[in-house]
């Protein structure tokens, strides 16, 4: 239907185009003949009208033309006319057949109608429903923002209340006082947990109630009294007790190291609180009483310690460059089995040890029954390290107990332990005016210098004034000491020393030892100014060597004198000294110069000719004046048969005498080996100077030695240890 619906568009739109005239023989009185009826109101149809558009005509004809239908009509030659016809009777019937078919569906019709309805009907109904729900739902929607704003505003009212409430209770908590506090501290002794829990609770209520009342709380009035006097309560048994822990101090024999722990730290701080003229009490009966019994405690100890001391010591006299003149008679007093040496340090250095630094402090009595006796440096070690333990366990007390850090801390401390620091101080001041252990002071040094940095790890600074004043009355002693050993080598005179001998002498042995000694301390913690001292006391002893080896007749004596007190000192200084020390060097130095010395003036005697022409013969070839030698060879055939006769009795002799002449074996078999090879050099560059072209024709050439057998038999020389 549709598509004859639109052939029958597309006709009528052809027949249009076919023109007005054929229009009107077409459709004959319809085309609006007079009097029939009224003419046809077209439209956009309206092809005589002025607002009819031509282009948009041809758009609708070329649509149409467009159409399958219409090509396939134009295609099969069928006239518009007719078929347009057709079409109108095709529509006519399907007119009538569509009006047959909603008869028939008539009732069907009419009971969709009635069912349409009944659906309004419900969909009215439904529509009232919806509108009064939706009137319902916008007073539900006033009601639930009302509801939302009186809950906002009943939620600020709880958290004010709940504010005012957490305050309120704050203020109520901290004003009243529990029956339990109450009976705590009216009750329950000091010592007792419980004690401190509520005094530390009525602490806290105290400056509650003084902080409300700078507010202006009046409430605070009512619990005042009642704190008032629980406080006075608190502070009379806590002042009680600590009073009472102070004066068993005082008790002899008392360990007051335990006392003093069982003052809690708290308790002071709540008299310094709440009572500070009991609290200035206490610290000033805790002053008075330590005071005195650290005065005492290291009186007697210092007294005692002091017996136990070596009964010999230095005086003025055992200097470096006294004379020993000390005879051993009959009656003369033998001396101790661990008597203490002035000039050897021996195990003395040990004191200055780790282990021996911090280890357990001397017991006089016990040292007195097993009749021990201790150099002084021990007896300082034991006195200061009693002192530097106290000290740092009292300051640190100090510090938590009375709740003091800084100058006020060290002022304190000083209250406590300054008399006891003066007096250890004026029996050092005392001691050392009559010292003259050069050793024993220089390990005092060291050992200060230890404890100082034990208190620095401690963080006690509170002796650092103290260890200045110790070491402010060591170091003048120490040097003053070394100055005056120095002043006594320099003023020995060698003529009163008694007989000569060329084994070391006995103040170079003084002096190695001496030096050794301090060598090997100062090198733990460096002192530029011992080294100072030490390099005038070596200027002086090198010079009292040599002033002593002036008094030998001859030169080899001298040489032998200096080359074993050069070995000696070195000996010794390298048994405690670095190797590359300035003191090692130096005399290593002089060692290698005398040595060398002594090794020509060996080979003198019985090889000096040989020496002599070398020296001269090469002079001779060296300055171009070779033919000078032509007139030598009478001398030269003596020196190569002298040579070959007596060189072993030679070599011989010459061993004998080193060995003779040096007390170390193992400086006289080197000063043999340099000797030896120093022969072996010599006889090389005879056979040179003997290779020349003046001297190689001398019939005494047969004669010499072959230097390899003469290197072969040297060997058979060396001394073996």
């Amino acid at each position: 239907m549709a598509a004859a619906a639109t052939m029958a568009a597309a006709a009528r739109e052809l027949v249009l185009r076919a023109g007005t005239s054929d229009m009107e023989e077409e459709e004959g009185p319809l085309a609006g003949g007079p009097g029939l009826q009224e003419p046809l109101q077209l439209g956009e149809l309206d092809i005589t009208s002025d607002e009819f558009i031509l282009d948009e005509v041809d758009v609708h004809i070329q649509a149409n033309l467009e159409d399958e239908l219409v090509k396939e009509a134009l295609k099969t030659g069928v006239d518009l006319r007719h078929y347009s016809k057709q079409v109108e009777l095709e529509l006519q019937q399907i007119e009538q057949k569509s009006i047959r078919d909603y008869i028939q569906e008539s009732e069907n019709i009419a009971s969709l109608h009635n069912q349409i309805t009944a659906c309004d009907a419900v969909l009215e109904r439904m529509e009232q429903m919806l509108g009064a729900f939706q009137s319902d739902l916008s007073s539900i929607s006033s009601e639930i923002r009302t509801l939302q704003e009186q809950s906002g505003a009943m939620n600020i009212r709880l958290r004010n209340r709940q504010a005012v409430r957490g305050k309120l209770g704050e203020l109520v908590d901290g004003l009243v006082v529990p029956s339990a506090l109450v009976t705590a501290i009216l009750e329950a002794p000091v010592t007792e947990p419980r004690f401190l829990e509520q005094l530390q609770e009525l602490d806290a209520k105290a400056a509650a109630v003084r902080e409300q009342e700078a507010r202006g709380t009046a409430a605070c009035a009512d619990v005042r009294g009642v704190l008032d006097r629980l406080r006075v309560k608190a502070v009379t048994k806590i002042r009680e007790f600590i009073l009472q822990k102070i004066y068993s101090f005082r008790k002899p024999m008392t360990n007051y190291q335990i006392p003093q722990t069982a003052l809690l730290k708290f308790f002071y701080q709540f008299l310094l609180g709440n009572e500070r003229a009991t609290a200035k009490e206490i610290r000033d009966e805790y002053v008075e009483t330590l005071s005195k019994i650290y005065l005492s405690y290291y009186r007697s100890y210092l007294g005692r310690l002091m017996k136990v001391q070596y009964e010999e010591v230095a005086e003025k006299d055992d200097l470096m460059g006294v004379e020993d003149t000390a005879k051993k008679g009959f009656f003369s007093k033998p001396s101790l089995r661990s008597r203490n040496t002035i000039f050897t340090l021996g195990t003395r250095g040990s004191v200055i040890s780790p282990t021996e630094l911090e280890a357990p402090i001397l017991v006089p009595h016990t040292a007195q029954r097993g009749e021990q006796r201790y150099p002084f440096e021990a007896l300082f070690r034991s006195q200061h390290y009693a002192l530097l333990d106290n000290s740092c366990r009292e300051y640190l007390f100090i510090c938590e107990f009375f709740v003091v850090s800084g100058p006020a801390a060290h002022d304190l401390f000083h209250a406590v332990m300054g008399r006891t620091l003066s007096m250890t101080l004026k029996h050092l001041d005392s001691y050392l005016a009559d010292c003259y252990d050069a050793i024993a002071v220089f390990l005092c040094i060291h050992i200060v210098l230890r404890f100082r940095n034990i208190a620095a790890k401690r963080d006690v600074p509170a002796l650092d004034r103290y260890w200045e004043q110790v070491l402010a009355l060591l170091w003048p002693r120490f040097e003053l000491i070394l100055e005056m050993n120095v002043q006594s080598v320099r003023s020995t005179d060698p003529q009163r020393l008694g007989g000569l001998d060329t084994r070391p002498h006995y103040i170079t042995r003084r002096y190695a030892e001496f030096s050794s000694a301090l060598v090997s301390i100062n090198q733990t913690i460096p002192n530029e100014r011992t080294m100072q001292l030490l390099g005038q006391l070596q200027v002086e002893v090198e010079n009292f060597v040599l002033r002593v080896a002036a008094e030998f007749s001859s030169r080899k004596e001298q040489l032998v004198f200096l080359i074993n007190n050069y070995d000696m000192m070195l000996g010794v200084l390298m048994e405690r000294a670095a190797d590359d020390s300035k003191e090692v060097e130096s005399f290593q130095q002089l060692l290698n110069a005398r040595t060398q010395e002594f090794i020509e003036e060996l080979l003198s005697p019985p090889f000096g000719g040989l020496v002599a022409f070398v020296k001269e013969a090469e002079a001779l070839i060296e300055r171009g004046q070779a033919e000078r030698l032509r007139g030598e060879e009478a001398r030269v055939t003596q020196l190569i048969r002298g040579f070959g006769s007596s060189w072993k009795s030679s070599v011989e002799s010459l061993s004998q005498d080193v060995m003779r002449s040096f007390t170390n074996f193992r400086n006289g078999t080197s000063i043999i080996q340099g000797a030896l090879t120093q022969l072996i050099q010599l006889y090389h560059r005879f056979h040179r100077v003997l290779s020349q072209p003046q001297l190689r024709a001398l019939p005494a050439r047969a004669e010499l030695i072959n230097i390899h057998h003469l290197m072969v038999e040297l060997k058979k020389h060396k001394p073996n240890f």
